[in-house]
């Protein structure tokens, strides 16, 4: 579909989560409303209750941008931020981001900042810039896409956010105890252009993410930026090893593990030796659906029209600046 031109009068179509993070709490509906009134800027909000609804409310905030030549925003954390790409995608429509979440990788990656009257500045003032998507299985993921024991950590990481709150340390929490409990390697087979192998592994990683790659030490960042996404698997290893892992991720140091492959690529496609199931739990930014076998793992042709600063984030100039010091 042809992008809408970029209106700087455009209307903004919000769907925001009161589940998320931070969604309720802070009154992004007011606030939204307020910065678009003194910008002379007309705005439709679509609050959401429930994350069954989320998809659906997303589709509507496109089908109404769409005939307004509007804007359509979404305002939560990152598996928000997701389902409302998802609804942009190919929509011609352009978007932006009203971070909200915990850990916010896709914001911050590209520079919007998570203070509420920032990012409406951002939103209301800079213009589009076209942004990567990943996809597998035509399903959307803007910062990571993972099967096995990281899918498995995320699965249970809900379970520990209902029971004691949303935080980074809930987070770290819950992935010990995932790991602690034991897991057991995937037998896969994966295929490049030119290249195939099978291997065992307790998880594979996608990335599509610079700045979560750079946090944790590895080298893929910069393929990311050029086009293309970042595979991470794992040698099979016990549970002392893995959290060891965990600590060298935490420290930026990743890359230095002999236990970690990592490898850039444009396609992949993995099937997975399940007992003769045909259906596997695939997280997407954080989010946890089943899939059916193959998987293939590739950029969207199509990019997300974002709207946001020019240029690198601080934070990824900072990283950029740590890995190059560290060379």
């Amino acid at each position: 579909m042809t992008p809408e031109p970029d209106r700087r009068d455009a209307p903004l179509f919000v769907v925001f989560n009161l589940a998320s993070g931070r969604g309720a709490r802070e009154g992004v509906g007011p606030a939204v409303e307020a910065a678009c009134r003194a910008a002379g800027r007309r705005c439709e909000l679509f609050p959401v209750a429930q994350a069954g609804a989320l998809s659906d409310t997303a589709r509507e905030a496109v089908r109404r941008a769409q005939a307004a030549q509007g804007i359509v925003v979404a305002a939560g954390g990152d598996g928000t931020i997701n389902a409302v790409a998802q609804a942009v995608l190919g929509s011609g429509c352009r978007f932006g981001v009203l971070p909200r979440g915990t850990f916010n990788y896709f914001a911050r990656t590209h520079g919007i900042p998570v203070e509420l009257d920032e990012a409406l500045r951002v939103l209301l003032q800079e213009a589009a810039e076209p942004v990567q998507v990943g996809q597998v299985n035509g399903r959307v993921f803007l910062v990571n896409a993972s099967l096995g024991l990281y899918a498995q950590s995320l699965e249970d990481r809900e379970g520990w956010k209902q029971q004691f709150g949303r935080s980074r340390l809930v987070a770290l929490a819950s992935g010990v105890r995932t790991i602690l409990r034991g897991h057991r390697s995937l037998r896969l087979s994966a295929e490049l252009p030119g290249r195939q192998w099978t291997a065992r592994t307790p998880t594979l990683f996608v990335g599509n993410n610079a700045l979560q790659m750079e946090q944790v030490g590895l080298p893929q960042a910069a393929a990311i930026d050029a086009g293309r996404l970042a595979g991470v698997m794992l040698k099979p290893v016990g549970r002392w090893t893995m959290l060891t892992l965990l600590a060298r991720g935490a420290f930026g140091q990743l890359s230095e593990a002999d236990e970690v492959l990592h490898f850039a690529f444009e396609g992949l496609t993995v099937d997975v030796r399940a007992g003769g199931r045909r259906r596997i739990k695939v997280a997407t930014d954080g989010e946890v659906v089943l899939m059916t076998m193959p998987l293939r793992f590739e950029v969207a042709p199509q990019a997300l029209r974002l709207i946001r600063p020019p240029g690198l984030s601080p934070e990824r100039r900072a990283a950029q600046g740590q890995a190059e010091a560290g060379a």
